[in-house]
């Protein structure tokens, strides 16, 4: 977030050294510059977004497994016990 105000108050100072250039195509180069930067930000956040977006659904995979996991454990332990009740009906 820092970073994000840091590059938004260098785009303002940047503007305001673009006011006065003596011919358009200068201030149209200015222009041109702070377009191409405004992209390369958005670049950035979206690169930061899918990443947040994927760690999100890895985490959510994870989550599931280990349930399934678990439940697979409960499971065996169930089934050990329902052996165990057998063999003692046996005696």
């Amino acid at each position: 977030m820092k970073k994000l105000l840091i590059v938004a108050a260098s785009v303002g100072l940047f503007s305001l050294a673009a006011c006065g250039h003596d011919t358009p195509a200068a201030d149209n180069a200015v222009a041109n510059a702070d377009n191409a930067a405004d992209a390369m930000e958005n670049q950035g956040d979206m690169i930061m977004d899918n990443a947040s977006n994927a760690a999100d659904a890895i985490k959510a995979d994870a989550s599931n497994t280990a349930a399934a996991l678990d439940n697979k454990a409960d499971a065996t332990r169930a089934a050990g016990e329902n052996k165990a009740d057998a063999i003692d009906a046996k005696k």
